[in-house]
């Protein structure tokens, strides 16, 4: 155990540069007196790590010093083979890279640990796109990759709609949702999302001085809450069995099953919730799925849609069961 995070130390260090006793305790969770111990273990053991103090100082390495240790146990292994799945990587034109990548990381295990990318190709497989979805490779991802990489900008053109628009944006990263590749791209003073399959062309231009507060996956999540908060432009009220609440983050989108308002249960087991929905047609295509396991209350013109639905199916059954108990009678 402090073999393992007296390494951790000492790549810290290597990595960064200069560290603070407070910022490696954080770091390495253990406290200042520990990381004070730690670097005077290694000291002893002839690694050039020295303090410096004043309020600039911390600890550091003699300039120049490098570990070699290399070994890479089971664990990290595979966390770094499970990071480069081939597909993604492969769309982004990185193919070449993550091979060579693989093979150094072989070539780095540490004893007894040779077998670790083949666990992981026997045991993980991402197949990003949703079911019944086929989705190609947007033809300009290369592009829009080397841009991200490269913090180059764009001058594009994009499709929106049924018409084209010319932009020059700075794509800041990538995000595959579903089987469909995004850009997120600064436009001014604003980030936006744009999706990579409607580009219809690329030229990639000077350099731009990337926003390094920038949080790829932070704006994602942001965005993404956004845009299905947009979608929810109305509401329904509902009475549910326990089935029926159970079932609801299925056929309704999990933003909206997320936010319902759920009321108290009646005696008889019901809950009263009212649900934000995309639109009234929408809802009644989710809440139909639902059967009689949900009883719409509002507005009006929902409820006397679902009624006339349900009287319909009562019909269908209805002559179903009629002609089932002529045929037993015969």
């Amino acid at each position: 155990m402090r073999a393992a995070r007296l390494i951790s130390l000492v790549l810290l260090l290597q990595s960064r540069g200069s560290m603070t006793g407070p910022d490696l305790a954080g770091e390495l969770e253990v406290s200042e007196r520990t990381v004070a111990r730690d670097v005077l273990a290694l000291a002893e053991a002839g690694v050039p790590v020295y303090a410096e103090r004043g309020r600039h100082g911390g600890y550091r390495l003699l300039g120049g010093y490098r570990t070699r240790l290399t070994g890479l146990h089971r664990g990290e292994a595979e966390a770094l083979l499970l990071a480069a799945i081939p597909g993604p990587a492969a769309e982004m034109g990185l193919t070449g890279e993550v091979a060579s990548a693989r093979r150094k990381i072989s070539a780095a295990l540490a004893p007894g640990a040779q077998d670790a990318p083949e666990r992981v190709s026997r045991r993980f497989h991402l197949d990003a796109p949703g079911w019944f979805r086929r989705c190609g490779t947007p033809p300009l991802l290369g592009e829009l990759a080397e841009a991200v990489w490269q913090d180059r900008s764009v001058r594009a053109v994009y499709r929106r709609g049924d018409r084209e628009v010319r932009r020059d944006v700075e794509p800041h990263g990538l995000v595959l949702k579903a089987g469909a590749w995004y850009v997120a791209c600064r436009v001014g003073q604003r980030f936006l999302v744009y999706r990579a399959d409607r580009f219809q062309h690329v030229e990639l231009a000077g350099p731009f001085d990337r926003d390094e507060s920038f949080d790829l996956p932070g704006f994602w999540q942001r965005r993404s809450e956004d845009f299905a908060r947009s979608l929810l432009r109305d509401s329904v009220t509902v009475r549910l069995t326990p089935a029926g609440v159970r079932a609801l983050p299925v056929h309704l989108d999990r933003f909206a099953a997320e936010h319902a308002e759920h009321g108290e249960t009646d005696e008889q087991g019901l809950v009263t919730a009212t649900l934000p929905v995309e639109s009234l047609d929408v809802a009644y295509d989710q809440l139909l799925a639902l059967g009689p396991e949900v009883e719409v209350l509002a507005p009006p013109e929902l409820r006397g849609r679902m009624a006339r639905a349900a009287a319909r199916f009562a019909g269908l059954y209805a002559e179903a069961g009629e002609l089932g108990q002529l045929s037993g009678s015969r």
